[in-house]
């Protein structure tokens, strides 16, 4: 997982070659330190097919508030430049498969 910033969203995210999962997290957040194995362990399975990022709310505002990302943590898949889908607050890991479906490789 690398990490996005308010000034870097744009070209990490947006413009993405590949459909981009955004972990929207704060370092306070217990729920987000638990969604992150989670993540990490899509990303490995995704084999470079979905990129996963980290934007931490406390330093970079602007785009969570872009995304009204009220509640964290919250992961958005944007695809070609588009939220799809979103999973606010920290879910099981079936949960993110559902709702990442549609560009997760089929098992």
């Amino acid at each position: 997982m690398f990490e996005v910033t308010d000034e870097t969203f744009e070209r990490d995210v947006l413009e993405c070659d590949v459909p981009v999962v955004l972990d929207f997290w704060a370092p306070w957040c217990g729920p987000c330190r638990a969604v992150e194995p989670i993540l990490q362990q899509l990303e490995a399975e995704t084999h470079g097919k979905v990129e996963f990022a980290k934007l931490n709310i406390d330093e970079n505002p602007l785009t969570a508030a872009r995304y009204d990302v009220l509640s964290i943590p919250t992961a958005i898949l944007f695809d070609g430049g588009e939220a799809r889908a979103t999973v606010i607050g920290a879910r099981p890991r079936s949960h993110y498969e559902h709702a990442l479906a549609e560009v997760l490789p089929a098992a």
